[in-house]
């Protein structure tokens, strides 16, 4: 964790305070959650979207075997565009 040193207007200092006040945390993690939100939430949603989708098309029986569809586009090609 690193310190820095931030300057409020009036009312956003009172705004925190009073929100620090009525949820029982301090000013410091209202600030870090609020951070969060706006600047880290939208990475760490697309993350677990991510993660969610990997190997969601594992099992499907429709598609075949990816290594022989692979094989099949590179059948034949490879030794004739080594030969140009």
């Amino acid at each position: 964790m690193r310190r820095t040193q931030l300057y409020f207007d009036v009312e956003d200092w009172a705004a925190l305070q009073l929100h620090s006040r009525e949820s029982g945390l301090t000013i410091s993690e209202l600030v870090r959650r609020a951070v969060r939100e706006r600047y880290a939430g939208p990475t760490v949603r697309r993350k677990q979207a991510m993660l969610a989708f990997v190997g969601s098309r594992k099992n499907r029986s429709d598609i075949g075997s990816t290594e022989a569809y692979i094989r099949k586009l590179r059948r034949g090609s490879r030794l004739e565009r080594l030969a140009k």
